[in-house]
């Protein structure tokens, strides 16, 4: 069954663009492995500047594949060079019933799905 999750990326001084680009290519790279489904990831930032990302795991064990993945390792330290995940009722938004963001458009383009024999299920 697949898992949506979400997460808040806090840059660290001076690193933004360079973390906006990793998650322009988190999902793809996530669906390439057959480890993401395709459902369009939100991505926005809140008034402190952190990103927040919405995806969805193809399922529980394609979460834990991705922790034995050496690309998806290889993109989690390329993440924490230039972020702290934070949780997020640290966000100042948090408070709110209604949690209103700023959009962030990656322009991100819908890629193929792996055959479902080498989907992590």
């Amino acid at each position: 069954m697949p898992r949506l999750v979400i997460v808040a990326y806090r840059p660290k001084p001076g690193h933004e663009p360079v973390l906006i680009a990793e998650v322009r290519d988190h999902v793809h790279l996530l669906r390439s492995e057959g480890l993401a489904t395709d459902r369009p990831a939100t991505v926005m930032r809140a008034k402190d500047g952190a990103i927040i990302e919405v995806f969805e795991w193809a399922s529980p064990a394609a979460i834990e594949e991705a922790h034995a993945n050496p690309r998806v390792q290889a993109m989690w330290a390329r993440f924490a060079a230039v972020s702290d995940i934070v949780p997020l009722n640290t966000l100042f938004e948090s408070a709110d019933l209604f949690a209103e963001f700023e959009p962030v458009d990656l322009h991100l383009a819908p890629i193929i799905q792996p055959d479902p024999e080498h989907r992590a299920e």
